[in-house]
């Protein structure tokens, strides 16, 4: 059945799966790498072991996710070689350095310090292992500020210029790195990754505080994510906002899809709750709207006029009911993260915040939120930007490789089971891990001793009382 579709929709499906797949652990690791810092530096600060067996608690975690990150972003990479050879050649003389840079500085940086991050701690001191950890958590920012900067290109395209044989040719290094969506992406890429991370910690917190509300790193640990629960969903909202307006400016088809704004509103537009989105009579059926509000939120004026597709060709038109839901349900995720952090500041207020089981039951439940929302936010954003790879100048119909369906059919084919038979066990994994309830005394990831290093046999290390004989 696959090997009959068009190779492009193939194409755009295998990298859509690929992707989907990855971002999810990045965004786990960025906010769990920066979490683990904290930790450390709170007991280097107080020298509260509570702090310490959590660092070795979620260290184990973190060491899981981080590798199921790179394998899964290996794959990316090759995909842009075999399904997309076309966006390779005439993006590759600007995007190709940066995503050098990815490499060599941030992916360099986490992998030289997270040997001594994972195995360190008896080995080269506190102070030094802490460095050690702030390294790692600083190179998986900067490695998101490397790819936003590239999909931020992709999605504003600056500084750049076109040579004889098309190819998009750098002008200006800093417009094309710092683009003019890029800042607003990256605020708000960094904070889903701290929202993503303190509700997970918060989950496990909270289904332990259900079994045992005595565990004091339980209860130290769901404190410290409803704090970041309370504080950083509101500022996500505001930047939200501010990329929203950022969108409409240089994106505003995108907009219109998220809208549903099919129709131009010249005396003000409304804002469309719920509704089915018809693209072939370009209509929203059904829809639930309050007037005059979408102005209100885009323009700050209620009566502020609107452009809707029908203002644009209908080649130029995305996929709206994709976006359109896509986006709501990353806006309705935002708010019930808002609600969690609003009723962890009522349990603290009246003292009940290690005692409250429905707040900790709401806490479970939204445990996986951040992840879904993160998927939610990239497809309103990767799919708004259709039918373009490079917005407004390169379309994904050019972009792709001259392949025949059933070659990417099977290779699509052999993604879906392989990485769900994979990661499928990984995540297993980390979820058995969560299980256990943490305690005094964690012992966090342990070397064991290697069967072989260069050919030599480990057996002094085994046994410290045989000794290698020199050979007479």
């Amino acid at each position: 059945m696959l090997a009959n579709l068009d190779p492009l929709i193939l194409a755009r499906m295998q990298f859509g799966f690929t992707v989907a797949f990855h971002i999810v652990f990045p965004a786990f690791s960025i906010g769990l790498a920066s979490f683990l810092a904290v930790l450390e530096g709170l007991w280097l600060a107080t020298g509260r072991q509570v702090f310490m067996d959590l660092f070795k608690y979620w260290i184990k975690i973190f060491a899981i996710a981080f590798a199921m990150g790179v394998v899964s972003g290996l794959v990316m990479s090759y995909q842009f070689g075999t399904n997309w050879s076309v966006f390779s050649d005439k993006t590759g003389p600007v995007l190709g350095p940066m995503m050098a840079y990815e490499v060599l500085s941030a992916f360099f940086l986490e992998a030289g310090f997270l040997g001594v991050m994972l195995f360190g701690m008896t080995k080269v001191g506190p102070r030094l292992h802490f460095a050690a950890t702030l390294m790692v958590a600083f190179g998986t920012f900067f490695s998101a500020f490397w790819i936003l900067s590239v999909n931020s290109w992709m999605q504003t395209p600056a500084g750049y210029g076109t040579n004889a044989d098309g190819q998009f040719v750098p002008l200006d290094w800093w417009a094309i790195v710092f683009n003019p969506s890029f800042p607003f992406r990256l605020v708000h890429m960094v904070l889903a990754a701290y929202l993503t991370t303190a509700l997970v910690v918060g989950a496990v917190g909270a289904w332990h505080l259900l079994r045992d509300r005595s565990n004091p790193a339980a209860r130290t640990m769901f404190s410290m994510a409803m704090w970041m629960a309370a504080l950083v969903a509101p500022v996500q909202i505001l930047a939200g906002d501010a990329h929203g307006l950022n969108t409409l400016e240089h994106q505003p088809a995108k907009v219109m899809a998220m809208e549903g704004h099919y129709q131009s509103h010249p005396d003000g537009a409304p804002l469309i709750l719920f509704g089915l989105p018809d693209q072939k009579t370009g209509t929203v059926r059904y829809a639930v709207e309050i007037p005059k509000l979408s102005s209100l939120v885009l323009k700050h004026d209620p009566n502020a006029p609107l452009t809707g597709l029908d203002s644009l060709p209908r080649a130029e038109w995305p996929p709206v009911p994709i976006v359109f839901w896509s986006f709501r349900i990353m806006v309705g995720l935002g708010m019930l993260m808002l609600l969690l952090g609003a009723l962890s500041l009522l349990a603290r207020w009246r003292g009940t915040l290690y005692t409250w089981p429905p707040l900790h039951r709401f806490a479970v439940a939204m445990g996986p939120a951040g992840f879904v929302a993160v998927l939610a936010g990239w497809i309103t954003t990767e799919v708004g930007r259709q039918p373009y790879t490079v917005y407004g100048l390169l379309r994904t119909a050019q972009s792709a490789s001259p392949l025949h369906a059933p070659a990417v059919a099977a290779s699509l084919t052999a993604f879906v089971v392989i990485y769900f038979a994979v990661f499928a066990m990984g995540t297993a994994y980390i979820l058995r891990l969560m299980a256990k309830p943490p305690h005094a005394g964690e012992r966090g990831i342990e070397p064991g001793v290697p069967i072989r290093t260069a050919g030599l046999t480990p057996a002094p290390a085994i046994d410290p009382d045989r000794h290698l004989q020199p050979a007479e």
